[in-house]
């Protein structure tokens, strides 16, 4: 099968190439998925570059993190799908195997794939909205009433947790660039601050959980915003953690999802019912990964990137 490999790590353009590859084993709890769309995540360009890695590479490695397709082979203890399922899920980030014609997950990480959506927007929203729901039912508490901030709205993560956190009855005040905020605002964001004329804090304040996944200054600055005893929950590292929590007298914490196939069946009822709007930015092919892998590194994207791997 075709698949987008490493075999050291380096620089995307330097380390990434498309070749033939065996097909997967499947085991007794893994279904076989006929990949037809992969998404991309900034997670992907990460693991290329050696950056989740505890040590060199055995071998040859398949990258590639959330796929949707087709079932073509279920293991002798699977129970929940059949071949011809059709399917979306976070792989084991352990095993990885994405970028490819086909991939083997176990059944517990996998769900039905939301009949309304193309191929295409389905294997865009398994990271990302397992990664928002999580932040906002997990990592923090928010409920009817929680005033939440969600940093780079116009993101994969940040367009996800607009809506769930509308979902969940939050009042939802976003983040994004210029070009973005009536994009956001159709998320359903109360409130839409493009970063570029307006500071958001000092403008905010009472916030009980930001969403934050910029880093940076902008996790610095959103601090301030919280309310005693609110959240930051981020994506990427919060330096000196612990001292910003009896600093501000709030939790702060960063975290990585995992994937969770009960999660996902419960995000695709509410993609199903509209409720939950993927957004795919733009499509490559699966020649094109490297290419794929350089955008969503470059960062500045509205929505998901994604790899088509079969029509």
């Amino acid at each position: 099968m075709k698949a987008a490999v490493i075999h050291q790590y380096g620089q995307v353009g330097d380390v990434v190439q498309v070749t033939d590859v065996p097909a997967p084993a499947v085991g007794p709890r893994d279904v076989l998925i006929e990949v037809r769309a992969a998404g991309v995540n900034p997670v992907d360009h990460l693991i290329v570059k050696g950056f989740m890695a505890a040590g060199a590479l055995a071998g040859p490695v398949v990258i590639g993190s959330e796929v949707a397709g087709v079932v073509t082979e279920a293991g002798a203890e699977v129970t929940r799908f059949a071949a011809g399922d059709e399917v979306f899920t976070r792989v084991d980030p352990r095993v990885g195997g994405g970028f490819a014609e086909y991939v083997a997950v176990d059944e517990s990480l996998v769900a039905a794939k939301p009949a309304n959506l193309t191929f295409e927007e389905a294997a865009s929203l398994p990271l990302v909205a397992l990664t928002a729901w999580q932040a906002l039912t997990e990592q923090s508490d928010v409920r009817a009433g929680s005033r939440v901030l969600v940093h780079g709205a116009a993101g994969g993560v940040g367009s996800a947790a607009v809506q769930i956190a509308k979902q969940l009855g939050a009042e939802v005040t976003a983040t994004a660039s210029t070009g973005s905020t009536e994009l956001v605002r159709s998320l359903g964001a109360d409130r839409v601050i493009d970063y570029r004329s307006e500071k958001f804090d000092e403008v905010l304040s009472g916030i009980d959980v930001v969403l934050d996944t910029i880093g940076g200054d902008t996790q610095e600055r959103s601090l301030s915003v919280l309310k005693p005893g609110g959240s930051l929950v981020s994506i990427v590292p919060v330096p000196d953690a612990e001292a910003k929590k009896e600093q501000w007298n709030v939790d702060v914490r960063s975290f990585l999802m995992r994937p969770h196939g009960e999660q996902l069946t419960a995000l695709a009822a509410l993609a199903e019912s509209g409720r939950l709007r993927p957004l795919v930015e733009k499509v490559f092919p699966l020649d094109e990964t490297p290419a794929a892998l350089q955008k969503v590194e470059r960062g500045g994207a509205r929505g998901k990137t994604v790899i088509g791997v079969r029509p």
